[in-house]
């Protein structure tokens, strides 16, 4: 395989530009016209950290890739623009996995109107995808941060949780699955493989207001935790609103754990967690008609600082997530 032919073939696989893209990939650099505002994120997905290879096709990483990065972008209100992707091949992987990894990334990004700009390829140890992603808004206040939220506000999460977490317990120990449908134990391996970011209930969310915006990465204790440090306040959740995705319950009986702690520290599921005005929920029906999407009152903000999950008749449970160094 080289470099140059994969590029090669790269390059003739990929969807028309975007309006904003006046030189994309092929020359030493993207040119790009964006107006207003722009949100730039770069995510990396690696083998035997964010996936394994055994379990994952390579679409399914090029997917995965794209997808996480894209989230951020949801997080922020913004909608996608461009890609930039730089593939680390490690030895054995050949020139037509390479393209198959791109075409899933290709997919993704025609499905999200987002136009892969440019990149790079090189030798690496591991299987691993750096994406950047720059997303864009007429104006920087349309943006949304973690830092904005105030005491008063509720929080509304999108979806469903412990899907993710679910999924790769199934991957890890298959005898799991005979605890539901072969169909659920399916949706919930997609939901590890295959995320979908939030592209659109995220501008439906800053349209709505949105105070503070997150994506549920690393888990919804964590990134809660996050957002809560970021706009120095408290959040307080009611564990018995937090809405699990279907085998969640299951998964975990078989596995030995509680459902609730599964899915709250799990993470990967990349749902939008928003805290938003109390003002703004008499029209939620109608902002999650917008965002394509559920959205479920499962807390507020209040005064003071820190992350409580409340349980009736239990103790709290803690705010954990995933450290990607620990």
């Amino acid at each position: 395989m080289g470099e140059f032919e994969l590029l090669a073939r790269i390059r003739e696989r990929l969807a028309p530009q975007g309006p904003r893209v006046r030189v994309g990939m092929g020359d030493d650099a993207a040119v790009t016209v964006p107006g207003g505002a722009t949100a730039t994120s770069v995510d990396a997905v690696v083998d035997g950290v964010h996936f394994r290879r055994e379990d994952a096709e390579p679409a399914q990483v090029g997917h995965k890739a794209l997808a996480t990065a894209l989230s951020d972008l949801a997080a922020m209100g913004a909608e996608a623009g461009e890609a930039y992707v730089a593939l680390g091949v490690p030895p054995g992987m050949s020139e037509d996995e390479c393209v198959e990894l791109i075409d899933g990334i290709a997919a993704l990004a025609e499905r999200t109107g987002t136009t892969l700009a440019g990149g790079d390829v090189t030798r690496a140890a591991a299987l691993t995808v750096v994406t950047t992603v720059v997303g864009h808004a007429a104006a920087p206040e349309m943006l949304v941060t973690r830092a904005g939220a105030r005491a008063g506000d509720a929080l509304v999460l999108s979806g469903e949780i412990g899907g993710a977490a679910a999924g790769l317990a199934l991957l890890e120990r298959p005898e799991l699955a005979s605890a539901m449908s072969a169909e659920t134990a399916e949706r919930l391996r997609a939901r590890q493989l295959q995320p979908h970011p939030r592209l659109r209930a995220g501008c439906a969310l800053a349209r709505a207001g949105a105070s503070a915006m997150i994506d549920l990465s690393d888990g919804l204790g964590a990134d809660a935790s996050h957002l809560a440090e970021e706009s120095g306040v408290g959040i307080r959740i009611d564990a018995d609103a937090v809405p699990l995705a279907e085998g969640v319950a299951e998964v975990a009986a078989a596995a030995g754990r509680d459902p609730l702690q599964m899915a709250a520290s799990g993470g990967e599921d990349y749902e939008l967690l928003a805290a938003l005005p109390r003002e703004r929920m008499a029209e939620i029906g109608a902002v999650a008609a917008e965002a394509g999407a559920r959205l479920t009152l499962i807390g507020e903000v209040v005064e003071g600082k820190g992350v409580e999950i409340r349980r009736p008749g239990l103790p709290a449970l803690e705010p954990s997530g995933f450290d990607q160094l620990r």
